[in-house]
């Protein structure tokens, strides 16, 4: 009885329809999957329904109603689908259509807690390249629509609102434009519920680059767009205009990511307008950020002194070199703009650094602007009215700066290299800004007020590089991440990819010398490690273990690293873990006492490089164990979460 009434609910035939031509179905019939086979065809649905099962709860739907893989330049269009896992799903495909398609009501969970569920529900499109998503609808499903290594696409004009997830959701997809399309209530929450389960409008994450996201209704979400970095790999470059995020129930925008521009967006009505953590290099011109932590409204997580929200923060992750211009910060139950540094360490790790807040408005906030443990920020020409305090220093501010803001701006520009050699003179030049004043700060203790500066760094490692450029009152900004890398006698990292091994059973790892992706020398090593078991992998060199370096005076093993972990939440355990054999049983084992790959040495290494100097004696930060005279090969370790293949990089290793 149980499986004759299984039969009933699906009316899918045995065998797929197959397209091999241009197709045009039957509105008048009711169809089962239909698998696109060939290039340069046209599929029609002229509104019939592709259906999988007829009733049952939307989280037990199984099957794609529309798939095809590796096929370019096909047209789908006015094709229905419901009862499915997922509606259309495209793989490895270029130069597709899909219009005018509608793929609501398949798999949907309004239920399910925290955490990942698949990617599934509305359209799915996986190593899609230069295509059109127009005018579609996904409604009442998981995700709406996705985007997977998806670039150079139009997403425009589609209805991909009322879901349990995401309306869009993208993982590294590049230079997309996302236009006019209705992306709001993504939202998975339960009455009296405060945090919806992470559900959003957007979720942007893992390398998504380049992309413009212009007019949408981002309205009603969990929160409006989230760009979202749980295992480090950032999304930069981005364009956010003209978009409409107000009424989530968190964060009208929430942002991990650095060089991201925000233009003329509305961000109301929420828990805040703007949360910015980690968010260096941010641009926010002519915004609006209003009636953001309302006790009447929606105020989770009030983070400001006396149960405060804010407009516009930035807080828990650096926010270095941030323009904050011409927006309109009103009516918010705390700060119109905080610029809040590390707050454990008061400051001592590091500050929000290097600003500029000008020609806002900002009326009828707690605070106009709310500062604590920042450095080097100016103010000029913003407009204050009715809040209850205009600019408020709350401990550990330094080199504020209020300007009269008159005169034109200059428009920053600075020339000269990102990286040198310890000692060797470099050239940063800001002359070709036209500026009345400038200051310099080069990141280890040396400021300057001349347009040009030469300098040599003493040290190897990384420096956080600013300009600031100013006529009259108004300024602009600049920036260099500049690497100093020392003179070092490379082993393993120059040439040498033929040499190194790998230890982890249930691994397989790729070597090869990168002449693109380096910092020191003329190659970097890349480790591939493909499948990856999930556990430690430890790079080994050389090979043949057979090295004999002899380490009597010296003092560290050094080395850059550079990496991509797809998995989320990316590392666990310790990491990097460096030994170093004499043999099988006699080896000194160097464990950093955290996880040094998800606690950078600076922020900025999420998507540079990270150097490491691990002391041979040990200290307070990396455990030594065991000891050993001569060293026949060594291994660096790392350990992730999960199996997706890692991408490894290093460079300059050297034991000094």
């Amino acid at each position: 009885m149980r499986l004759a009434l299984f039969a009933l609910l699906f009316v899918t035939p045995k065998d797929d329809l197959e397209i091999t031509t241009d197709t045009t179905l039957d509105p008048a019939k009711t169809y089962g999957r239909i698998v696109i086979k060939a290039s340069n065809v046209t599929l029609d649905g002229k509104g019939a329904w592709l259906i999988g099962a007829k009733e049952g709860d939307p989280k037990t739907f199984k099957g794609v109603a529309i798939e095809a893989k590796g096929v370019t330049k096909i047209t789908i269009k006015n094709v229905n689908a419901k009862g499915w896992e997922t509606g259309l799903k495209l793989t490895d495909c270029s130069e597709a259509t899909v219009e005018g398609c509608n793929v609501s009501d398949n798999f949907h969970d309004p239920k399910f807690a925290w955490g990942e569920n698949g990617r599934r529900g509305g359209i799915v499109l996986e190593r899609v390249k230069k295509s059109t998503i127009r005018k579609n609808t996904a409604n009442r499903v998981w995700d709406a629509f996705v985007m997977v290594k998806g670039d150079d696409c139009t997403v425009e004009e589609n209805d991909f609102s009322r879901t349990s997830n995401t309306c869009l959701k993208m993982w590294e997809s590049c230079r997309n434009t996302i236009r006019k399309n209705n992306l709001s209530y993504g939202l998975r929450i339960d009455p009296g519920e405060v945090h919806a389960r992470d559900s959003t409008s957007v979720l942007i994450e893992s390398g998504s680059n380049d992309n413009k996201l212009l007019d949408n209704d981002c309205t009603h979400g969990g929160d409006g767009i989230f760009v979202r970095v749980l295992n480090g790999w950032v999304c930069t470059r981005n364009w956010f205009e003209g978009n409409d995020c107000s009424y989530a129930n968190n964060n009208a925008f929430e942002a991990w990511s650095p060089g991201n521009t925000y233009v003329r967006n509305k961000a109301n009505h929420s828990s805040y307008g703007f949360w910015l953590g980690a968010s260096d290099r941010t641009v926010l011109i002519e915004n609006e950020a209003a009636y953001n932590g309302d006790p009447k409204g929606f105020h989770n997580s009030p983070h400001l002194p006396k149960e405060g929200h804010a407009g516009i923060v930035f807080m828990f992750g650096p926010s270095s070199h941030t323009i904050v211009r011409g927006n309109h910060l009103h009516h918010n139950n705390g700060a119109g703009i905080a610029v809040i540094g590390d707050i454990d360490s008061k400051g001592a790790k590091w500050k929000a650094f290097h600003w500029i807040i000008e020609q806002n408005k900002i009326e009828n906030n707690r605070w106009g602007i709310y500062a604590q443990h920042a450095d080097w920020i100016d103010i000029a020409a913003n407009e204050f009215a009715g809040n209850k305090e205009e600019i408020k220093e709350d401990g550990g501010v330094t080199n504020l700066t209020k300007r009269a803001g008159t005169g034109p701006r200059p428009g920053c520009v600075v020339e000269g290299p990102s990286f040198a050699k310890v000692g060797e003179k470099v050239v940063l030049d800001s002359s070709k800004s036209q500026a009345q004043e400038v200051r310099w700060d080069l990141g280890d203790g040396t400021t300057s007020t001349k347009a040009k500066v030469e300098h040599a760094f003493k040290a190897p490692g990384f420096y956080r590089i600013g300009v600031t450029v100013t006529n009259g009152g108004l300024s602009d900004l600049g920036w260099r991440d500049f690497y100093v890398v020392e003179e070092v006698k490379e082993i393993g990292t120059e040439g040498s990819a033929t040499e190194w091994s790998w230890v982890d059973a249930g691994s397989k790892c790729a070597f090869s010398d990168d002449k693109e992706v380096r910092i020191s020398g003329s190659s970097s090593l890349f480790a591939l490690a493909d499948p990856y078991s999930g556990g430690r992998v430890s790079l080994l060199y050389p090979k043949a273990k057979s090295a004999a370096w002899p380490l009597e005076g010296k003092s560290h093993v050094v080395f850059w690293v550079k990496a991509v972990n797809e998995n989320v939440p990316a590392w666990q355990d310790a990491n990097p873990i460096v030994t170093l054999y004499e043999s099988d049983q006699k080896k000194c084992v160097i464990t950093p006492q955290g996880d040094f790959m998800s606690n950078l040495p600076y922020i900025e290494a999420r998507e540079g490089w990270a150097y490491f100097v691990v002391p041979l004696a040990g200290d307070k930060m990396w455990k030594r164990e065991g000891e050993v005279k001569t060293v026949n090969w060594l291994t660096i370790g790392f350990d992730s979460w999960g199996a997706p293949p890692l991408r490894i990089w290093i460079d300059g290793l050297a034991i000094k």
